[in-house]
């Protein structure tokens, strides 16, 4: 499959006074496949809007190289084919949805108010015509930024935090125009914060931390390695001392001990020992490993050695 999205050895640098030379980015080596949700994570000032910034054209590489649907960054005819919704977008707040559309269409010369009606439905604004944006919720702005991404009939969407403090319900109505995206053949790229979300609809993920890729691939692979939590009663203090010593993590809970043990063991071996002793089960739960234990243990593997700084302001999130 071809990559709507590579970079090589992407790098962005700026000079502080005190500090010197700062990798705001740092040897980005990035692969986002055609017709995939691809989810970009990571910590305040991971360097996350700088790299999308970079992959849109609005600023410059320091060194290092990116390619957006086979075209290097900074080629302005890809933006033809591309759409960017920002986390905290502008709109002229006296227009109506539609107005809104035919005023942003104007930029692409695109005059076709059938167009403009269909994305209206596509999510689910065309009862709300008369309303102007100033009256919309936060769930419906997220919608018509949706509908304005899509004027262009884009391959390739980029997408800040679309579902950024929304309810549930307008979650969800996100969340199912994004998953329509993708079955449209169109690539979404997704910078968030809300990790459940993101496992939910991401193909692929990549963590971004200090500049440095920590983790890419697929969730599917990246997600192993659960843990079975097994909660056990009347055991002696030899007996979980034992268990530390085989990587199980110990704890007392209410109802006894829980031992936390990696999902390739042997419960079996866990339950004959304890009845060896005569001790009770109490429960066994086996635990998947979610994309929050992944983006925790990627951010915080590494201690802080290089010299590096916060981002300049409206530079990184």
């Amino acid at each position: 499959m071809a990559a709507a999205i590579e970079t090589k050895k992407l790098t962005k640098s700026y000079k502080s006074r005190s500090l010197g030379k700062i990798n705001v980015v740092d040897n980005l080596d990035l692969t986002v496949e055609e017709g995939e949700i691809f989810g970009f994570l990571g910590p305040n000032g991971a360097g996350k809007t700088t790299t999308i910034k970079m992959l849109l054209g609005i600023i410059y590489p320091t060194s290092g190289e990116g390619f957006v649907l086979g075209r290097e960054i900074g080629d302005m005819d890809v933006h033809k084919v591309i759409s960017y919704l920002p986390e905290r977008p502008y709109y002229y707040e006296h227009m109506t949805g539609m107005e809104l559309l035919k005023f942003y269409g104007a930029l692409f010369g695109i005059s076709d108010r059938n167009k403009f009606q269909g994305l209206l439905e596509k999510v689910n604004l065309h009862r709300d015509m008369t309303k102007t944006i100033s009256q919309y919720s936060k769930g419906m702005q997220q919608r018509i930024g949706l509908a304005q991404s899509l004027i262009n009939d884009p391959k390739l969407l980029f997408l800040d935090e679309p579902t950024g403090g929304l309810d549930p319900i307008a979650h969800r109505e996100i969340r199912d125009l994004i998953l329509g995206f993708r079955e449209e053949g169109r690539t979404v790229f997704i910078s968030s914060h809300e990790l459940s979300e993101v496992e939910l609809i991401c193909d692929r993920v990549a963590i971004i931390n200090r500049g440095i890729i920590e983790r890419q691939g697929k969730l599917t692979e990246l997600l192993k390695g659960g843990r079975i939590e097994i909660i056990v009663d009347g055991v002696s203090e030899a007996f979980l001392n034992d268990m530390k010593m085989h990587d199980a993590r110990v704890r007392a809970v209410p109802d006894g001990f829980l031992l936390d043990v990696p999902e390739d063991a042997d419960p079996n071996g866990v339950i004959d020992a304890v009845r060896s002793q005569k001790g009770r089960i109490v429960s066994i739960v086996p635990r998947k490993k979610r994309l929050e234990d992944l983006f925790v243990e990627a951010v915080s593997v590494k201690p802080f050695t290089q010299k590096n700084t916060p981002e300049p302001v409206g530079e990184a999130k």
